[in-house]
């Protein structure tokens, strides 16, 4: 007696079609997983037959082998519990083989016959999808499964509920898409006292998805002002969503299913490791920067960060992707980001003021600052200065500007790039920046900061990023001198000097 029941190994956000080959024979009483199964896996004979045996069905005293195909490919995760299960009600004949056949099957099993909520269930729905195969998947998983289109689901809140299913004796309805709730409430700029430039400052880097440092003294609002930025950006794209959707998915980060909605915003304690940030791990897991993308990625206290740690954000700030290789694992994550940074000039944050300055200044700032390789910092596209906020703005009861009045006019400058490139809002070709597009003084303008400020070419490109962005909320489709010389200044870098 055999079975096979259909159903994933996952790589990265990528999938990896598995069989599930259950072969019951007559010989000794055992049951064997065979197959590259991890730990997790190879525990689930236990959950298996606690789980069967909880809804009165008792394995045969026989000799069960399941063999995980292809045999060579590493399977880890307890959502193999279910079609093992399935595969082995089949091959007893508990239920019939076409009950199962053409479905992708995945979910862990509780001892008491529950079918728990699993990992990757989104991907899964979408390699359904690509199979042409339908999908039975845990309840709970059901409302981010159906957001993979033209598939037809079975969630299922146990395994007896899901065996009647398949026999016909009851009928489990078609989970609904659902989206997720935002995961928190974010702050408004109206809360914020002072602070004009980096309010401008914050503005552009909305607009333009902008990478921004911010050097200020304890408490100037360095931090505020970050957790800001979400509720300026627009909200994700049909296709972001679904790729957010999916790294969360697979990091186990979606207990209630369903689509995230807002742009994810993580902001890692400078004590975080490199696998932390990066990815990486037994499991090649997704890090920071990739449960970041498509949002900000904020790094409070930078210079407190490891130096390789934060060295290894230079590669995935420039392609949008990171490569977690280990010597079992090769994956491939997304990774586009918005890196917004905040660190004090120096150790006891106070340089520039001579009552509370160290005796260490200004040796000290540039010390600190030097834990910030040269690279690392040629890759913000704005680099400011955050003053301490007087003791007469902070008693000032009138409100600042609303974050939703700000977005207005990111969403705003937004279109019009789109209108200007002439291309899909999701396309990366909306920040090129062509030279035609540079009026003459501008240019001329141009030509002595880059003899000036020994503008790298990343830095030539950048600026003219930024000042393609001032302009944009301009509404204006060349950059002039005012434009590109406001660019310029927010690449001064005063205190790193």
């Amino acid at each position: 007696m055999h079975a096979s029941i259909r159903t994933v190994a996952f790589r990265g956000i990528d999938t990896i079609p598995v069989d599930v080959q259950v072969h019951v024979a007559n010989g000794l009483p055992s049951m064997a997983i065979v197959g590259l199964a991890d730990k997790a896996v190879a525990e689930s004979k236990e959950r298996v037959r606690a789980a069967l045996a909880s809804i009165g069905l008792a394995l045969p005293p026989k000799r069960i082998a399941i063999n995980l195909a292809p045999a060579d490919v590493v399977k880890e995760g307890a959502h193999f519990d279910l079609p093992i299960a399935l595969g082995l009600l089949v091959a007893i004949g508990s239920i019939p083989g076409d009950a199962v056949d053409g479905h992708m099957v995945l979910g862990e099993l509780s001892l008491h016959g529950a079918i728990e909520p699993v990992s990757g269930v989104l991907p899964a729905a979408m390699a359904a999808v690509a199979a042409g195969l339908d999908l039975i998947c845990p309840a709970r998983c059901g409302p981010e499964a159906a957001w993979a289109s033209e598939l037809s689901i079975v969630a299922a809140p146990d395994l007896m509920a899901l065996l009647n299913h398949l026999r016909g004796v009851q009928h489990l309805p078609p989970p609904e898409a659902e989206l997720l709730p935002p995961a928190h409430q974010v702050p408004d700029l109206a809360d914020l006292k002072g602070q004009e430039t980096a309010r401008r400052v914050l503005e552009i880097a909305a607009a333009g998805r902008h990478n921004l440092l911010m050097i200020g003294p304890p408490g100037a609002g360095k931090s505020m002002l970050a957790a800001r930025l979400p509720g300026l950006l627009p909200p994700l794209s049909a296709r972001e969503a679904l790729d957010v959707t999916m790294l969360h998915s697979i990091a186990g980060q979606l207990p209630a299913g369903g689509l995230v909605q807002s742009r994810p915003f993580r902001d890692p304690h400078h004590s975080a490791s490199m696998a932390a940030l990066v990815g990486g791990g037994a499991r090649a897991r997704p890090g920071e920067i990739s449960l970041a993308h498509g949002g900000v990625l904020f790094l409070d206290e930078l210079a407190e960060f490891a130096k390789p740690a934060l060295d290894a954000l230079r590669q995935p700030l420039e392609t949008g992707q990171v490569v977690v290789a280990r010597a079992n694992h090769h994956v491939t994550y997304p990774a586009r980001f918005q890196l917004i940074a905040a660190m004090n000039p120096c150790r006891c944050g106070y340089l520039g003021d001579p009552a509370r300055a160290c005796t260490r200044a200004p040796d000290c700032g540039r010390t600190y600052c030097a834990r910030v390789s040269g690279p690392m910092l040629d890759r913000f596209d704005m680099v400011i200065e955050v003053p301490e906020v007087s003791g007469q703005l902070l008693l000032d009861r009138t409100p600042g500007e609303a974050s939703l009045d700000v977005a207005r006019r990111v969403a705003s400058a937004q279109d019009f790039a789109i209108r200007r490139a002439a291309v899909d809002g999701d396309s990366d070709e909306i920040f090129n920046v062509p030279l035609r597009d540079v009026s003459p003084d501008a240019t001329s303008l141009l030509e002595v900061a880059i003899e000036k400020k020994s503008l790298s070419a990343r830095g030539f490109h950048r600026v003219l990023r930024v000042a393609r962005t001032i302009a944009d909320l301009q509404q204006q489709p060349v950059i002039d001198r005012g434009h590109l010389a406001e660019a310029l200044g927010y690449r001064a870098m005063p205190l790193l000097a």
